[in-house]
């Protein structure tokens, strides 16, 4: 395991799986769920100066972003990954706050540091999610979450409260609609909508670990946390993680954190 460094407040997290010691992380941090229109600008950056942010690996990942004049073309390509299911549209819409989908591990990775954050760890997320030593249920508490898309957005409970799933974005809210869904420090969305990237490779926990992210190459993939709209309440549980290969997918956005 990896010690990664976010400042110096510490807050002690013992998720029944494991204990973990988060630095700076607790005191007054912020993490938030990109959204599409907020990403568009990011992209803009990326064709304009056809540089890379501070904390990129250029060795390694270079092939994995266009950048430079014409680079807007290979965005929207891209970020049309799922012809069904991806939100990106070439020009601004009706679409501008629901989640960004169709990004890629290292997408993710350089747009939270474009905007000042970070792609958080495991660790760090879940400890948002479940609040800390709270240990909770859910973000929110121990409320079941309904149908009513108050708490969460799953299982195509949006918009009808049916549990109808449409073909295209129809199942997929604009960001925070689900306001008694907050956590313990007022994140919205934190399961649910989409799958959230996180910076982890996959990897066993480690009892006991600092910080607890897993930088090393990993066999399988990157670590996705939260669930989608369609999965049921078994993926809004705070400790439940699954895996995907870095490349853009359809039901996986990503959300973005800030040191205190």
């Amino acid at each position: 395991m990896t010690t990664v460094s976010r400042g110096t407040a510490v807050g002690l997290a013992d998720f029944g799986r494991f204990t973990t010691t988060l630095a700076g992380f607790l005191a007054g941090f912020t993490i938030f769920r990109a959204l599409i229109g907020r990403a568009s600008l990011g992209l803009q950056r990326y064709e304009l100066e056809g540089t890379y942010e501070t904390g990129w690996d250029a060795a390694d990942w270079n092939t994995y972003i266009a950048t430079g004049s014409g680079a807007a073309s290979t965005w929207d390509a891209n970020l049309a990954c799922d012809s069904i299911y991806a939100t990106w549209t070439n020009t601004a819409g009706s679409q501008e706050n629901l989640p960004i989908s169709c990004v890629n591990w290292w997408e993710a990775y350089a747009f939270c540091i474009w905007d000042g954050g970070f792609l958080p760890s495991e660790a760090e997320w879940e400890y948002a999610a479940a609040g800390g030593s709270q240990e909770r249920e859910y973000p929110w508490g121990a409320t079941d979450p309904g149908t009513g898309s108050q708490y969460a957005i799953y299982d195509c409970y949006y918009p009808s409260g049916l549990a109808s799933c449409a073909l295209g974005v129809t199942n997929i809210a604009p960001v925070g609609t689900p306001t008694l869904g907050a956590g313990p420090w007022g994140q919205l969305d934190l399961v649910g909508e989409e799958w959230e990237w996180n910076l982890d490779w996959l990897a066993s926990y480690v009892d006991i670990c600092i910080d607890c992210s897993y930088l090393p190459p990993g066999d399988y993939g990157r670590v996705v946390r939260g669930g989608g709209f369609g999965d049921g309440t078994w993926a809004l549980l705070p400790p439940n993680r699954s895996i995907f290969p870095y490349e853009p997918q359809g039901p996986i956005g990503f959300r973005c954190a800030r040191p205190p």
